[in-house]
């Protein structure tokens, strides 16, 4: 995982697609709750979270100090540097941040973030595609704000916790986080309408933009199609970019939907190259604002091995359209 950050990888995509990923990618997890209203309002500060002695500059490692154990019942946050940006983040906000965390039961640090004096470690988006308590923590977020976050274990990784980096079930988890930048994304692709190709799948649109794939009555194609739906003018999205989009999946046989981001709160985001090739290859070299529709064969998705959580065999091919709503570059780990 050497081109994203650790933590980034634990506590990232909980949504099917996440599985497209290369074996080293994380796994889709029922561990952690959904983030139910997690961005509809701001998370109130608490005794706890107000207790956490937090110094340093802006930007920088802070110097965190705290009694453990903490033992908050729910999550509490505090805005320890208050930002002076004029954007605050919301559902399907996109939100760069660095960010330290600590165990909150052993006083532990584990698991820091670069601080590096130009762009950011980690990307949050604010929606049901992260945890709980990272949403919670951003959420409402401006640029320039250091926030402390005091979640359970529930809202910070699920019931089981996250050993990797030495939190275990029933740990208390400290996130301090300083917000280097809030962009507020488009809902859906916004370019311009381009000509359909022949022989692939249609596709029609809901008023919320969400598509409804229509598999023709065909042979699906034996090699990797990409066509563009729509075409944007924003940036281009490069080899190892982290990006932020809308999809929906399905499989050409029979037209059965397997995983769609359009059920969820804000876009699904992550590296282009953390992904089965098909799909990263759809989406490198195009722009922002670009619809795009991708047909999968076999060896361009999962392979001969499937995906069986997803309902996926080894012989299925794949069709997804998806909506690229922001690009970045993946800050190096």
């Amino acid at each position: 995982m050497s081109k994203i950050p650790a933590l980034l990888a634990i506590v990232g995509l909980t949504l099917a697609l996440t599985a497209c990923g290369s074996s080293d990618t994380p796994q889709p997890t029922d561990a952690a709750p959904a983030a139910d209203a997690a961005f509809a309002e701001c998370t109130s500060p608490g005794k706890i979270s107000d207790a956490v002695d937090v110094t340093g500059d802006f930007g920088g490692v802070p110097t965190v100090d705290f009694a453990e154990p903490l033992d908050p019942s729910s999550t509490q946050r505090t805005v320890a540097i208050k930002g002076t940006g004029t954007t605050e983040a919301g559902g399907g906000s996109l939100v760069a941040a660095s960010l330290s965390v600590y165990n909150g039961t052993t006083g532990a640090v584990v698991q820091e973030t670069k601080y590096p004096t130009d762009g950011s470690s980690e990307t949050i988006t604010v929606g049901d595609t992260f945890l709980p308590g990272l949403v919670r923590a951003v959420n409402c977020a401006v640029e320039g704000d250091r926030i402390v976050t005091v979640s359970t274990t529930e809202d910070a990784f699920g019931t089981t916790g996250a050993s990797e980096i030495g939190i275990a079930a029933g740990d208390s988890v400290v996130f301090v986080i300083d917000v280097i930048s809030v962009t507020n994304l488009a809902d859906r692709a916004d370019g311009v309408d381009q000509p359909a190709v022949d022989g692939l799948p249609t596709v029609t649109l809901a008023k919320d933009g969400a598509p409804t794939i229509t598999i023709p009555d065909a042979d699906a194609p034996t090699e990797l199609k990409i066509a563009p739906l729509k075409l944007g003018d924003g940036a281009v999205v490069a080899d190892g970019d982290t990006v932020s989009v809308e999809y929906t999946g399905v499989i050409w046989a029979g037209g059965k939907t397997f995983d769609s981001s359009w059920t969820t709160v804000g876009p699904a985001t992550f590296a282009t190259n953390r992904v089965v090739p098909g799909f990263g290859a759809a989406l490198v070299g195009q722009t922002v604002g670009s619809q795009v529709l991708a047909v999968l064969p076999p060896a361009e998705g999962y392979g001969e091995a499937g995906n069986d959580q997803a309902g996926i065999s080894g012989t299925d091919t794949l069709v997804f359209v998806v909506d690229i709503v922001g690009t970045a570059a993946t800050p190096a780990a």
